[in-house]
Order: C-alpha cells, then sequence, then structure tokens
C-alpha cells in the first residue's frame, strides 16, 4: 500500500514539474511556478526519506513491508 503511495507521489512530481514549466512561461505567474517547484522538492524528499537505506542498509519502506 505505501508503494503506491509513493508512486502516486512521484507522479505528482511530474505533474508539478510540468505545471512549473507551463506557468513559468505565463508573465506574471513566476511565483507559483516557484512554489509550485518547492512542493515537488518537499514530495522528492519525503520519498527519499522512505526509500534511502541507513548505515545499515534498511530502509523505512521495508521495514514497513516486513510486518
Amino acid at each position: 500500500m505505501l508503494s503506491t503511495a509513493l508512486s502516486l507521489v512521484m507522479l505528482t512530481v511530474f505533474a508539478l514539474l510540468g505545471g512549473a514549466a507551463w506557468l513559468w512561461r505565463k508573465p506574471g505567474m513566476r511565483k507559483q511556478a516557484v512554489l509550485m517547484l518547492v512542493l515537488a522538492g518537499i514530495a522528492l524528499i519525503n520519498i527519499a526519506i522512505w526509500t534511502v537505506p541507513d548505515s545499515e542498509g534498511r530502509s523505512p519502506l521495508a521495514q514497513v513491508n516486513e510486518r
């Protein structure tokens, strides 16, 4: 279930990046484009927190799947 949620978050990141690129070209919409980029960055950090292993080689996602 968590893998599905992380996949959806990754798809959302792609949509945010595409939307930010589209808004960047419109006059007066740069602030919204930057905010979308910030949100995409935050989502990527959350994905990294769940998937990057610690010093012992275990990721939180793997620990949840073990239960």
